[in-house]
């Protein structure tokens, strides 16, 4: 069976993102960047809701820097009732069924493993019904307050997790991995 990784980059208050921040919360570092790097190299299929589909597909789809090389050659996933084909990304599928539908018939599919960036709701949807193997954050130093927006946990259902792996990244960001009990 096919495991499922959630990846979420959020402050240290749990928001996805706040008022002018860039990216990364303006803490990329060359750990971060190896991590991201060596993390694209791995056989995956990336799995995404519509808004980090198109936050991402804007300046990935036509970008030749390496990580947009990489992304565009990965077999992407991008779950959306609204959006239409044919997709900008090269290597994207749009899906409309329900969540739970595709993504348990995803898992039972020999393959490479699956993994969601970003895409606050879809990760919600796929926790509340017992999807996601580990949930990884990368918690960066910053508490954004009412700057904060997309907060990363509101809806989520109450879960116990176990603490599997951690690493801390150019001395400042915490990758803490969990997997759901």
């Amino acid at each position: 069976m096919r495991e499922l990784t959630a990846d979420l980059f959020i402050s240290l208050d749990g928001f996805a993102s706040g008022l002018n921040q860039t990216a990364y919360f303006g803490y990329f570092g060359q750990n971060l960047g190896d991590w991201v790097r060596d993390h694209l190299e791995k056989p995956q299929i990336i799995l995404m809701g519509r808004a980090t589909y198109m936050a991402l597909a804007h300046f990935s789809a036509s970008a030749t820097d390496q990580l947009s090389v990489k992304m565009s050659s990965l077999p992407k996933l991008v779950f959306s009732s609204t959006l239409k084909e044919p997709l900008a990304w090269k290597n994207t599928r749009l899906l409309k069924s329900a969540v739970a539908d595709e993504i348990r018939a995803l898992k039972q599919q020999p393959g490479d493993p699956l993994r969601s960036i970003g895409s606050i709701s879809l990760v919600k949807s796929m926790m509340q019904l017992g999807l996601v193997d580990r949930l990884r954050l990368m918690v960066f130093p910053l508490i954004l307050g009412s700057a904060g927006r997309e907060p990363i946990f509101a809806g989520f259902p109450q879960r116990s997790l176990e603490l599997i792996d951690m690493k801390v990244l150019d001395s400042r960001l915490i990758l803490l991995e969990y997997r759901p009990v």
